[in-house]
């Protein structure tokens, strides 16, 4: 029996343009695809642009698992304001003159928010408290104290300055792990400084292993819709890769567990027509399916 193809579906990888929220990315990628089964794995602000990883259909499936991985962005920071927001977005709360400032003073505040850190996330984030959005209770007026978490900040350098009377903007380029705000750097930066800082600009370009070079923009998937990667592709390409044989891509289909390889999880079991079949994790003595991309039903 062949496969549903149009019910696996795919990723697609989307440019996100500035000034609309990765809902409303969502919703207009459900309009051109013609289906409401379209997520996204990591949510971007409103002013940020960059790489934006949609899941259709089954592919929905795998985004919880690609939300764990790592990211990279291309950022601006401006030293000597801070904002409600911790971003240009936001009404200036407080300003100090940051024009002396220079890397002799902002290298070693770099390095000590690089590494595994504590981070509070800002204010305005997505986080859920007692069933509301963080950012929901702060628009409604009252307050809200966010638990700090850890993070790890593999790299966070400085790739240009320049001066603009008081204030002193930082081309900063981040790689960290999934919940980081980059927000929160440049509103810890500004803290360490004495200055205050918050984000000006804030351009995604890693998902993983999926880059702007992936990435196509909204326009182009309304001329004409295509995935970037389909199911089998992105399976192969994102995870590591075990080999199974028939028999063993059968047992998987049924959602039942192979013997463990030895093999640090998820990653795609691919059956030798290439296509595949399942991701796994291995936990003791089993290694069982997290995602069947192919159920026993679509083949």
């Amino acid at each position: 029996m062949s496969e549903d193809t149009d019910a696996l579906g795919g990723l697609v990888v989307v440019d996100k343009p500035g000034g609309v929220t990765s809902h409303d990315v969502v919703g207009r990628c459900r309009r051109i695809f013609r289906t409401r089964r379209i997520g996204h794995a990591g949510t971007l602000d409103p002013m940020a642009t960059g790489v934006l990883v949609l899941g259709v259909n089954r592919a929905t499936k795998m985004l919880g698992l690609l939300s764990l991985t790592t990211k990279a962005y291309a950022a601006t920071i401006r030293l000597g304001a801070s904002t409600t927001t911790d971003d240009a977005e936001g009404d200036i709360t407080a300003t100090s003159d940051a024009s002396q400032v220079g890397a002799r003073e902002y290298a070693p505040a770099l390095e000590a928010l690089t590494g595994t850190i504590s981070q509070v996330p800002s204010s305005v984030s997505a986080i859920k408290v007692a069933g509301k959005r963080a950012y929901e209770i702060v628009r409604s007026g009252a307050e809200v104290q966010l638990a700090a978490r850890e993070v790890t900040v593999s790299s966070f350098t400085v790739e240009g300055e320049r001066r603009e009377g008081q204030f002193l903007d930082l081309d900063v380029s981040v790689e960290c792990s999934s919940g980081t705000y980059v927000r929160a750097l440049a509103r810890d930066l500004g803290s360490a400084l004495g200055t205050g800082g918050h984000l000006t600009r804030l351009r995604r370009t890693r998902v993983g292993e999926l880059t702007l070079a992936d990435a196509v923009t909204l326009e182009s998937l309304a001329e004409a819709a295509h995935l970037s990667l389909s199911l089998d592709e992105a399976a192969a390409r994102l995870f590591p890769v075990r080999n199974v044989t028939g028999p063993e891509a059968a047992i998987l289909t049924n959602g039942r567990w192979l013997e463990p390889v030895g093999l640090t999880g998820p990653y795609a079991a691919i059956d030798p027509d290439g296509r595949a079949i399942a991701l796994l994790e291995e936990k003791g003595r089993r290694a069982s399916p997290v995602f069947v991309i192919r159920p026993a039903g679509l083949l």
